[in-house]
């Protein structure tokens, strides 16, 4: 199906004609080609590139280290056994008990876990450390917390935690918001078209292709319920049929930290 149908909030489109537009910053947004989506938009409940593994943290006793997989060198990419160390390297620091993913489970969301810059003098040093940066999002407090792991050691070099700032979604981001839009009734033009593209019900993310970019609200561009964007974090999602077209869902902002939805103001 290639042809543009004009309908309700939810409107199906052909791939090529998707494009960013509204009155509200979409903050590191890459939309995925038709052929791509699949792993540019993390298929079944995608996001924007951001890391690897489970989301759900669980607080538990600190632990030795784990052992060591297969290494880069320099400033090669981290490699899956460097990720996984890092990962629970970073996990082994005490969390808080309250702390909660985007599903509302215990644990914050981890986002990304990333090759960290190297340190002043380090740059043209061979045998400098290899460190990873490891991104967590606390739903509890709308705080991004971000660790860095030195994977010589095996230790937390440093915490940071910040407000305001907004990672582009993971993939269980984007797969809580096309939930949360598919139960609000904001979403029965998404359901409408993507039964007349497939002949089925849509009823869970899993059934779409999606990508996601962060908004940030802009003052009186919007309906006063994304007042809090930027500081909450909130989403909006481009949707795609599996093997069938685009529908254009970008009237619509999913606030994850409110678990609410709402639609744009069209002026």
């Amino acid at each position: 199906m290639r042809e543009t149908v004009h309908r309700r909030l939810g409107t199906l489109v052909a791939a090529g004609a998707v494009a960013a537009v509204g009155t509200a910053a979409m903050v590191a947004l890459t939309l995925p080609g038709t052929a791509g989506a699949d792993t540019s938009a993390g298929a079944r409940g995608g996001g924007t590139q951001a890391g690897q593994g489970a989301d759900a943290v669980r607080p538990g006793a600190i632990e030795r280290a784990p052992a060591e997989g297969a290494r880069g060198t320099g400033r090669d990419p981290l490699t899956d056994d460097e990720i996984r160390r890092a990962e629970k390297i970073a996990l082994n620091r005490p969390v808080p008990a309250t702390g909660k993913n985007v599903a509302g489970g215990r644990g914050p969301q981890r986002l990304s876990v990333d090759l960290a810059e190297p340190e002043p003098g380090e740059a043209d040093d061979p045998a400098a450390p290899r460190r990873a940066d490891i991104a967590f999002y606390d739903y509890t407090n709308d705080t991004l917390v971000t660790r860095t792991v030195d994977l010589d050691t095996g230790k937390v070099e440093r915490t940071g935690t910040q407000r305001g700032v907004q990672p582009p979604p993971s993939r269980d981001e984007n797969a809580e918001a096309a939930r949360l839009l598919i139960a609000s009734p904001l979403g029965a033009g998404l359901k409408a078209d993507y039964k007349d593209a497939t002949g089925e019900e849509l009823t869970s993310p899993d059934q779409l292709l999606l990508s996601g970019g962060i908004y940030r609200a802009a003052p009186g561009a919007q309906p006063a319920l994304l007042d809090p964007c930027g500081v909450h974090r909130c989403v909006r999602l481009f949707t795609k049929v599996r093997n069938g077209p685009w529908i254009d869902t970008r009237s619509l902002v999913i606030d994850l930290s409110a678990r609410k939805v709402a639609a744009l103001d069209r002026r």
